[in-house]
């Protein structure tokens, strides 16, 4: 999939991070059980991958299952880990072939265990490839993430290895999952619904966020292009003034 003739190739957001919300309502609207949606939304996690891939945007995080989603009834979750796994195992040697690394944020420890196993499987197998980092947000919470972080630093400080005026934002970045990955530039949320749901809490602060009442399942190629184009419309000014900005 080629970049469209429509966006900015010089403008295209390093990384893009995506709540994909929508696949349950879309299911009911269609007369389907909910997982009947989440199947249907793993099309469109394959082809926005494969339009990150090509249009070089260097990483797309998706949030693919928060620590909330463990309150869902057992027959979805058990649905939806079956999903994983499966997605996992497909889309290996497609991954190999496409230069697609694979990462993932969250408690992962709390996957069951055959999806676990699949999960670091196909992380080291892809760990060297380096087109696109396709990073999955497993068991994750913005806040635990946070959490984690802050009783890292102070047992850092406990222990003697850091002194409290060397706690800034840098550091900070250093314990959070996404160490190593720079910030969202492009936060999308699918499904019609305007709040971040605890994703990315830190790293979002200056992400432009774009709503869509576009269901994920129906989340393609032409959708994807509006939002990065509506990115490309906005300035980001990060606290400066537009005129700061134009001076360089």
């Amino acid at each position: 999939m080629p970049v469209p003739d429509t966006l900015d190739q010089l403008f295209i957001p390093r990384h893009v991070a995506i709540i994909m919300d929508g696949n349950g309502r879309w299911a009911k609207r269609q007369h389907k059980p909910r997982l009947y949606g989440h199947k249907v939304g793993v099309d469109s996690v394959q082809e926005i991958v494969e339009c990150a891939t090509e249009w070089g945007i260097e990483v797309l995080t998706l949030y693919a299952f928060s620590t909330e989603n463990w309150k869902r009834p057992a027959d979805e979750v058990g649905g939806l880990m079956g999903l994983l796994k499966n997605y996992l195992q497909k889309e290996l040697s497609r991954m190999v072939k496409n230069d697609i690394r694979l990462t993932c944020i969250g408690d992962i420890e709390n996957l069951p265990t055959d999806v676990l196993e699949v999960l670091r499987n196909t992380m080291q197998e892809t760990r060297d490839n380096r087109k696109l980092t396709l990073n999955l947000a497993l068991s994750y919470g913005g806040r635990a993430e946070l959490i984690r972080a802050v009783k890292n630093i102070i047992n850092k400080v406990d222990s003697g290895r850091l002194q409290i005026d060397e706690i800034d934002e840098r550091l900070i970045d250093s314990q959070l999952y996404t160490a190593g990955l720079p910030d969202p530039d492009l936060l999308i949320r699918t499904g019609g619904e305007a709040r971040l749901s605890n994703f990315l809490l830190w790293q979002a602060s200056y992400a432009e966020i774009y709503f869509t009442d576009i269901m994920w399942p129906e989340f393609r190629q032409a959708a994807f292009t509006r939002a990065i184009i509506e990115y490309q419309g906005r300035e980001r000014r990060f606290g400066k003034t537009s005129a700061q900005i134009k001076s360089g």
